[in-house]
């Protein structure tokens, strides 16, 4: 039997120095001795909305993670503790406490960035507290950090950027469960009751329309619900009198309303009975070094300025998004053209209208998947992009179709420059004989199809030209028997 990691309290895994972000040895050496699969619960959230309060009843303790007791934050990082699972045998659950996002005192994005991307990477089960209601701006948060994890993702592993197939995709996403502490609206929409699970849903239905500003607000939910297949919400009521907040993790389940105690519980058992080990692409169940080499891995990329960190969520949406809507476009109108172009094209027009059809295409892909891209900076890069690929397309087509004359003329016309080399036409009536097999050879090579431009090219009065000569060279000697207007060869 695999040896059990105990750990009677958290230990800091990852902690922000000076803005730089540092792993904690200790926390790496407990890691890699785990060998049990890897359940991995990560939670994110505001700072002082009680996410270690929730933290410490799924360890089944009620002290371990920092509670604190005022408006100042106390988680510093990622605080990691590693228990056996409650219910599934031979399973770690790894727990994952964060520092609360927004702290005044820190007043540092960048570091919420980063911890929440991390927390989100590293998780098999993200839960994302938020206090009183599923609002825009926890929307527009949880947007921007999917949107960040997916792009240092990709970074970190090339092979994952596009993954297709849709078990894969789940098995390397984690699940959601949004948190909705001290909620206080009625569960009700359209006149009857809705779980939370539907007002989850609800919030995040895009709405019907095409224009810029549903686009803008239908974006980051679809995305999402993308990013995360799988979606569960709880709401909380406040645990007790708030002047007893400060004294929670102490307080026993007598002290607290039972509709919170009841709350908990549910959140509790769902977590346990339904988050799934933690899987990497292939199917890759997480054990052992697995986890501490992700640590490593995703630490040293954000460190090495991977992880673009803007102050504007909205302006670091949008260079990400864009950046991604001119990568598909290209891609669409690469593909497209793979498909429809045959190099050489019969005339340069056949080639053109491919590119503008590809073009129109590529352009609706990059207008469907771009975010507020007010300067038109992204249109005009990836304007400027399909431009170069046009030019390239005409470069490869001329050079195609210089290759495909050149190799015509070749085979066509080897077997008559054989043919005077053998002295077949050093002969009387030689050379008008060569004018009538030279004609019969010209319109061979006229019949044969997609040659392309360079149809009429000078290769083939270069070729002619030079065959001439050498049959004029042969038959100077029988000029006195020939016919006069036999002894010259005129192209």
């Amino acid at each position: 039997m695999a040896p059990v990691v105990h750990m009677p309290e958290p230990l800091c895994l990852i902690e922000n120095i000076n803005g730089r972000l540092l792993v904690n040895p200790k926390a790496l050496k407990i890691l890699s001795s785990i060998q049990q699969p890897t359940v991995v619960v990560a939670i994110v959230g505001l700072y002082r909305t009680g996410k270690s309060y929730l933290m410490n009843k799924l360890a089944g303790k009620n002290k371990g993670f920092s509670v604190g007791s005022t408006v100042q934050s106390h988680t510093k990082g990622i605080w990691m503790w590693c228990v056996p699972h409650p219910e599934k045998p031979n399973h770690i659950l790894v727990l994952l406490d964060t520092e609360g996002l927004g702290d005044v005192e820190k007043g540092d994005k960048k570091s919420d960035t980063q911890i929440s991307v991390l927390a989100l990477l590293l998780s098999s089960t993200f839960v994302y507290n938020t206090m009183n209601t599923i609002d825009q701006r926890a929307i527009d948060l949880l947007h921007y950090v999917t949107e960040l994890s997916n792009l240092l993702r990709t970074v970190t592993s090339p092979d994952l950027d596009g993954v297709d197939n849709e078990a894969d995709f789940m098995s390397i996403c984690p699940d959601l469960v949004w948190t909705v502490r001290d909620f206080y609206l009625d569960l009700e929409a359209n006149g009857r009751l809705i779980t939370a699970d539907e007002y989850l849903e609800n919030s995040l239905r895009p709405k019907q329309g095409t224009d810029q500003h549903l686009q803008n607000f239908n974006l980051p939910r679809l995305c999402i619900q993308k990013f995360f297949p799988i979606k569960k919400c709880f709401i909380f009521d406040l645990p007790t009198h708030r002047k007893k907040l400060a004294q929670l993790e102490t307080l026993h389940n007598d002290d607290l309303d039972p509709e919170f105690v009841q709350q908990v519980e549910d959140f509790c058992s769902y977590i346990f009975s339904h988050s799934k080990t933690k899987t990497l692409s292939g199917g890759i169940k997480v054990n052992r070094s697995h986890l501490e080499r992700l640590v490593l891995t995703y630490v040293n990329a954000i460190n090495s300025g991977d992880l673009p960190c803007l102050e504007n969520e909205v302006l670091a949406l949008a260079q990400i998004k864009n950046l991604a809507a001119v990568q598909k476009a290209i891609a669409h109108y690469d593909q497209q053209m793979g498909q429809k172009v045959q190099l050489p094209t019969e005339t340069l027009q056949e080639l053109l209208d491919l590119h503008r059809a590809s073009e129109k295409g590529a352009m609706e892909v990059f207008m469907k998947h771009s975010f507020e891209d007010i300067d038109q900076g992204f249109q005009e890069k990836l304007e400027t992009l399909l431009e170069a690929k046009q030019n390239d397309f005409c470069k490869r087509n001329l050079e195609a179709s210089l290759n495909r004359c050149s190799a015509l003329l070749q085979d066509i016309f080897c077997p008559l420059e054989e043919d005077v080399k053998q002295g077949i036409y050093s002969k009387p009536g030689g050379h008008r004989l060569f004018l009538q097999k030279r004609e019969e050879l010209k319109a061979k090579y006229y019949q044969e199809p997609r040659k392309g431009i360079q149809e009429e090219a000078e290769k083939l009065k270069e070729r002619l030209q030079a065959e001439s000569r050498k049959l004029q060279d042969e038959i100077q000697h029988l000029q006195r028997n020939d016919p006069p207007d036999d002894t010259c060869i005129l192209l």
